[in-house]
């Protein structure tokens, strides 16, 4: 993976706080929306730079919630209306469209 630049970073983080309440979005969009060549990249900003984000609006491609966080992450899914079944969020409902202006 190549160094994470500052532009990275803040592109990730204004798209993360731009995601609506009772909507996700997927490391792979928000990658693809930033211009980065991979999802992961969004994932290890998150772990270190998304505590004051609405982190718990970002989501695997398969709808499954971080591991480590499952929990918390879909009561708070669920407190903003995103439709979750099996431990999973029902994507094709409340998957994000990013608007190429974000």
């Amino acid at each position: 993976m190549s160094a994470i630049s500052d532009d990275d970073v803040e592109r990730v983080r204004a798209l993360v706080a731009a995601i609506p309440r009772g909507q996700v979005s997927t490391y792979g969009d928000l990658a693809a929306a930033a211009g980065l060549s991979s999802p992961r990249i969004v994932g290890t900003i998150m772990r270190t730079d998304a505590a004051d984000l609405p982190w718990h609006r970002v989501i695997s491609a398969s709808g499954t919630p971080a591991p480590h966080l499952a929990r918390r992450q879909l009561a708070r899914l669920h407190e903003e209306g995103v439709p979750i079944r099996d431990d999973r969020v029902v994507l094709r409902e409340c998957r994000w469209e990013i608007d190429a202006d974000t």
